[in-house]
């Protein structure tokens, strides 16, 4: 018996070992250059404690950038095909999307209805709900929702006076990322959900406090999470759940209430949960099987939880730090601010009286460049990732990506290689005008991602900060407090760039 357990030891580790050497040969056996990966961490050492995802990437593309069109990594255990080269991304995003149309993002929607959300999906599933959705997002729905935005925007101004009062004695000092993600709470709160989740008014609204735990609650342990974002199919199969229970049944039971009683009452807001009633059919079938998802009968009250929930997680958070970000640089260019400042007063005078009207603030063309660059300075988002559908020749070499492997596109270190924007821990607006965008390659730039896989957010969201702040320049200077960090200490467990410590500003009325 001794000999025997002793034998089924040796084989368990001989064939451990071997999973082990296949798996961290694997560029090694293809020809691509790569990072000798550490057990069972990959090239991920210290992840989320030490460091952030971002610091991998920019680390290894100034490795490997000009040795090759794309690298090798191990995200854990999993094989990574790290895209340097813009033209190959280009390839990537949009000429071949057909081979690259997928995430591989988890969703289980069977046993979590809101993982099978538009940023989540994947196949038939993502093509069949983004042309549901794509008409929610056109300049003219954008419109319809502009004045409940302006709306947000005052209460805005008005709870920030509030606090530059009432901080007057502590040097003016404001935490401004949290005051704007209560803004985008209120804003994604009556536009998703239709709701007046007053966060500005009260910091411990319901809204605000669970959006607040959606980052910082989590249903399982990191080495669990870890599991989950680097084999979704196989989490997905084992009936792994993405949210914890009452955040999932505090956002599904928000979008039945207010559906029954805009039906029942015959409510019309023109906001996003109008649009998905709108394309609710008739014969509201539940998903085929009970599986999946299918939307040839229209959305289901849990198709359209979903998306009113990615559409919160993803305005709310991806805006305020902007925002928040933004307004940290102005503080620290009081010439670019000024400037702004100045630019935004005139075009409101000359285009619409002084209002903040849809028109108006498009044609702030100083704005967008200010956002521009500082999302290229502080990418919230780190990485864009796709999936191989069928083996896959690189053009012009010899080189093949195999079915099923992960491609990487580093956003965050494509946006601060000095060989594209010189200095680029320097903020400076000008790199986003017309004659420099044009120097650059066009995917030199991907806040938002490229090609049909893009954000479909994009346009509310820039909409939502630049009424922000365009409501608070017009009324506050903002500048470094004695508790400003210079620089921003990075928040290294948080999936999404964030400050560690807040973002402290001195906040005087003008």
């Amino acid at each position: 018996m001794a000999f025997l357990t002793i034998a089924l030891l040796c084989i368990a580790l001989t064939l451990v070992y071997n999973y082990y050497v296949n798996t961290y040969t694997y560029w090694k056996r293809r020809g691509v250059p790569y990072e000798t990966p550490l057990p069972f961490l990959g090239n991920m050492r210290g992840v989320g404690t030490e460091i952030h995802f971002r610091d991998v990437y920019l680390r290894y593309y100034n490795l490997f950038k000009g040795k090759a069109p794309f690298a090798g990594m191990f995200m854990f255990i999993k094989r990574i095909a790290f895209i340097i080269d813009l033209d190959l991304a280009k390839q990537v995003l949009i000429k071949d999307f057909k081979n690259f149309p997928d995430r591989g993002a988890f969703n289980n929607v069977r046993d979590d209805p809101l993982t099978g959300n538009l940023f989540s999906l994947d196949g038939e599933e993502w093509k069949a709900m983004r042309h549901k959705l794509t008409p929610v997002f056109t300049s003219g729905k954008m419109k319809h929702m502009f004045s409940v935005v302006v709306d947000v925007g005052h209460r805005l101004t008005s709870t920030m006076g509030k606090y530059a009062s009432d901080a007057a004695a502590d040097d003016g000092d404001v935490e401004i990322k949290e005051l704007c993600a209560r803004y985008t709470t209120d804003v994604i709160g009556s536009c998703a959900f239709g709701l007046e989740c007053n966060s500005l008014a009260d910091a411990n609204a319901e809204f605000r406090l669970q959006g607040r735990m959606i980052f910082e609650k989590s249903r399982y342990p990191r080495i669990m999470q870890a599991f989950i974002i680097t084999n979704a199919n196989l989490a997905r199969k084992l009936r792994f759940k993405g949210l914890p229970d009452d955040i999932s049944k505090f956002f599904m039971d928000a979008v039945l209430s207010t559906v029954a009683h805009r039906l029942k009452n015959n409510i019309k807001r023109n906001d996003f949960l109008d649009q998905l009633i709108q394309l609710r059919a008739e014969n509201q079938e539940e998903a085929r099987g009970g599986n999946g998802i299918d939307l040839s009968k229209g959305l289901t009250i849990e198709q359209m939880a979903a998306q009113a929930f990615v559409f919160f997680v993803a305005g709310f958070e991806t805006s305020s730090s902007t925002m928040a970000f933004c307004l940290y640089e102005l503080a620290l260019q009081q010439d670019v601010q000024q400037r702004l400042r100045n630019e935004i007063e005139r075009v409101l005078a000359e285009s619409s009286n002084g209002e903040i009207t849809y028109e108006a603030i498009n044609k702030i063309t100083y704005l967008d460049q200010v956002i521009s660059e500082t999302l290229r300075k502080h990418s919230i988002v780190a990485h864009l990732m796709r999936v191989a559908q069928e083996d896959y020749k690189v053009p012009d070499t010899q080189l093949v990506i195999e079915k099923g492997t992960t491609l990487l596109i580093p956003i965050y270190a494509i946006h601060r290689d000095p060989e594209i924007y010189p200095e680029p821990e320097r903020f400076d607006p000008s790199r986003f005008e017309p004659e420099a965008i044009k120097a650059r390659h066009p995917y030199a730039y991907m806040p938002f991602g490229e090609g049909p896989r893009n954000c479909i957010g994009e346009r509310f969201g820039k909409m939502q900060a630049k009424i922000g702040l365009v409501s608070l320049l017009r009324h506050f200077k903002f500048s470094a407090s004695k508790y400003t960090e210079v620089p921003l200490v990075l928040d290294p467990s948080s999936l999404p760039l964030s400050s560690k410590n807040g973002i402290h500003l001195k906040v005087e009325r003008l």
